[in-house]
């Protein structure tokens, strides 16, 4: 229900973002009324709400009474550490019904008695990781352990893979018989080396597991300088880049039909496959350009080149050409578990360059 003074001052502050260019159904949208209820408000300016402010009360409420006489009994000496979905059929064996078990739930939720008695840890709320950003290479790197069959039924190789989220370009990587966190430290070791990083220059991203929060990848971190940022437990969509480069790797038409005979052969397989994906593939999320050319810089000239044939294309037959352009601009911002300001931002952003 609304009042006269506050339908007023919301029909003033649609009217004013009217006045300054807003669509009408989009300002109604935003303060949360359809078009059609501003409408009907302007026809009658001067009432409010007609409807009688009374509160309702459902005709089987119990009563404050039979409510503590249900507490009296959920918290006895016999029934005190059991719930109410122990309790119903109890109480239903004795013959006797004092209520339902979602009633006895929401009477003990209400009086702040609902709360985890079991001897385990109790649920904690996970927030979402903080949304993290990269505008150039070296930034933010994602990294995840995947498996590979062997030949011996039961044993798998890990392969690690260390992925630079801006360019896409794999930037560490290794197969080994066994999960261990400091074969990822060695491998970050040498990927750092390798890339130049300095302290404070990256974010490593990663999943929950025991490699990933083991303390020598954590010490390891800390000796480098590398920042950590961390997946909601079972949450794959947290760690999104890493889990699209696995698919990819596991759905090539290459890989192999029978598990590994070796880990030389392992290893000698995803020398190939990363030599493909970062020199090879052009990857469709960075405009079709090979993540070693993001990766080094070379993607803005590349772009502009096909830019200029597209341009030149449309120049000889415009009658061919009943829309605009296919857009070759750059990205240059990639988000990881973005916020929804950022994400909005972004694709404005995005959508003002293909617009210049």
């Amino acid at each position: 229900m609304t009042s006269l003074a506050q339908r007023q001052t919301l029909l003033s502050l649609i009217d004013e973002a009217v006045a300054a260019g807003a669509r009408a159904a989009r300002a109604c949208q935003i303060v949360g009324l359809s078009l059609r209820t501003v409408q009907r408000w302007k026809l009658t300016p001067d009432r409010g709400d007609q409807r009688p402010e009374r509160l309702q009360q459902p005709a089987n409420r119990y009563s404050e009474l039979e409510r503590q006489r249900i507490l009296s009994v959920l918290n006895s000496e016999e029934y005190g550490h059991l719930p109410p979905s122990q309790i119903v059929p109890r109480l239903a064996d004795r013959g006797e019904y004092l209520a339902s078990e979602s009633t006895m739930y929401r009477l003990l939720r209400s009086v702040g008695q609902l709360a985890h008695r079991g001897r385990q840890r109790a649920p904690s709320p996970q927030s979402k990781p903080r949304a993290i950003t990269a505008r150039a290479p070296n930034e933010v790197y994602s990294w995840d352990i995947t498996y590979l069959p062997a030949a011996i039924k039961g044993r798998f190789y890990y392969l690690y893979l260390f992925l630079d989220l801006f360019s896409r370009m794999i930037v560490g990587w290794q197969v080994y018989d066994v999960e261990d966190g400091e074969h990822a430290s060695q491998i970050l070791r040498d990927t750092c080396r390798r890339e130049g990083i300095e302290p404070g220059q990256v974010v490593l991203h990663s999943d929950n597991g025991g490699p990933m929060r083991g303390a020598t990848m954590l010490a390891t971190l800390r000796e480098l300088g590398v920042t950590p940022s961390f997946s909601r437990p079972a949450v794959s969509d947290d760690n999104p880049y890493s889990e699209a480069l696995f698919r990819t790797l596991k759905y090539r038409p290459q890989y192999p039909c029978k598990p590994f005979a070796s880990l030389q052969q392992a290893r000698a397989w995803v020398a190939r496959f990363v030599h493909w994906y970062n020199r090879e593939h052009r990857h469709s999320a960075i405009r079709f350009i090979t993540p070693e050319q993001r990766h080094r810089g070379l993607d803005t000239v590349l772009l502009a080149q096909r830019q200029a044939v597209y341009e030149a294309a449309r120049a000889r037959a415009p009658h061919r050409w009943s829309g605009p352009l296919r857009n070759w601009s750059r990205i240059d911002v990639v988000h990881l578990n973005p916020d929804k300001n950022s994400a909005e931002a972004s694709s404005a952003e995005n959508n003002l360059r293909r617009a210049a």
